[in-house]
């Protein structure tokens, strides 16, 4: 197996984009529940990602949503999050929180309801201009929730020329990513349910359209890391939303249900290429609970993808290569797994205080002050929080 420093160029490849809404207030679809020192505005969730950043070195940008994040000047905003050692990201797109949109977006019957989602998106591309943003994504709600309530095949035709008309109005340098989710809000079908479906999508579209993976957003006992595998091996995985689910799409810490499967997820990524310095793979959180503190729970995600991505570094390949063409099944097995078992934790703290940050970011964080001082001067006005 190799040893820890022969990984740590590698390991340093490692970025992660924070979401801005994970700051926000957040909850289920019974309460989003408020909490001391939640940011009020757009500002003040870049201050918060950019002390994730700060203590740990793994998050150097910050995704946006509109219109969550609207603002009137996004090259003040741009200006403003370099000035606190951040980057702006994806700019991701909302179409299921309007009226408009209750039986659909891109997919709509009604070619004004359908219009309103692509300028929706058209100015997503705007704003990207402003930003220095590469990636539009597209996470959509529609679908239906009963036999013959829609139709399946008008739908996806309508999906295929909508995301066309938004393809055409992208720069040269930048990409749309569609994300896919196999069920909720909608239950009978949703429009983009899997891989298969934003595969097929993107694919016509062309060389800059991609599929985004959410590691939630797939049923029970899915095997993700051979979806990975898939859309690395066809050019087509443009990003990731980590999060971690028990049962649905729980958007929890990510690694807190299952550590070997996002260790298995993250071989398969350094396997196909996805950790290179060329790789057109953007890593980016999508864990935004209800009852964790909110910057400790991005420090957390953050540090979990870095420790499954060590271990699986650690995999000695040609060793599990080997074993793999002899046909020896326990050895294979056994390769894998003794480095998924390896505790590379004093070995990262190590690592981090030698590239000038804190062994256990964590604990700096619950002695920084930080959460005591903002909990003080954020008092008033309206707090952040899904739909704010």
């Amino acid at each position: 197996m190799p040893v820890f420093a022969d990984i740590t160029d590698r390991l340093a490849r490692l970025s992660i984009e924070l979401p801005s809404w994970a700051f926000g207030n957040s909850g289920t679809r019974f309460k989003v529940f408020g909490t001391a020192g939640t940011p009020r505005t757009v500002q003040e969730k870049l201050a918060d990602a950019a002390k994730v950043n700060e203590l740990t070195g793994l998050a150097p940008t910050v995704a946006l949503h509109i219109p969550w994040d609207k603002v009137e000047d996004y090259a003040a905003l741009r200006s403003h999050a370099e000035e606190l050692g951040v980057t702006l990201g994806t700019i991701n797109s909302n179409t299921f929180q309007d009226d408009i949109y209750k039986f659909g977006s891109l997919t709509h019957v009604d070619d004004a309801v359908r219009q309103k989602a692509i300028d929706h998106h058209l100015e997503c591309i705007e704003i990207m201009g402003l930003t220095g943003s590469q990636d539009l994504k597209i996470w959509l709600a529609d679908g239906t929730n009963y036999p013959g309530q829609g139709d399946i095949r008008g739908r996806q035709d309508r999906l295929a020329d909508s995301l066309s008309q938004i393809y055409a109005q992208l720069a040269d340098d930048q990409r749309l990513v569609l994300e896919y989710k196999f069920f909720e809000p909608a239950f009978y079908h949703t429009d983009v349910p899997d891989w298969g479906t934003s595969y097929a999508q993107v694919t016509a579209l062309g060389d800059r359209a991609m599929v985004c993976l959410d590691t939630g957003h797939h049923a029970p006992g899915t095997n993700i890391e051979f979806i990975v595998a898939q859309l690395l091996r066809l050019g087509k995985l443009g990003s990731f939303d980590f999060n971690s689910r028990f049962y649905a799409d729980d958007d929890l810490i990510v690694g807190a249900a299952d550590p070997f499967q996002l260790f298995r997820i993250l071989y398969e990524v350094i396997r196909g290429g996805g950790l290179d310095e060329d790789s057109p793979v953007a890593f980016m959180l999508d864990q935004c609970h209800n009852v964790e503190d909110k910057i400790p729970g991005q420090i957390r995600s953050v540090l979990n993808v870095q420790e499954m991505l060590a271990r699986a570094l650690l995999v000695d390949v040609a060793a599990l290569s080997d074993a793999q063409e002899a046909g020896d099944v326990l050895g294979a097995n056994g390769i894998v797994m003794d480095a998924f078992y390896t505790d590379v934790r004093a070995d990262l703290a190590a690592w981090r205080e030698s590239r000038g940050l804190a062994a256990d970011p964590m604990r700096a964080y619950a002695e920084s002050g930080y959460q005591g001082r903002i909990e003080v001067e954020r008092v008033g006005g309206r707090q952040a929080g899904w739909g704010a």
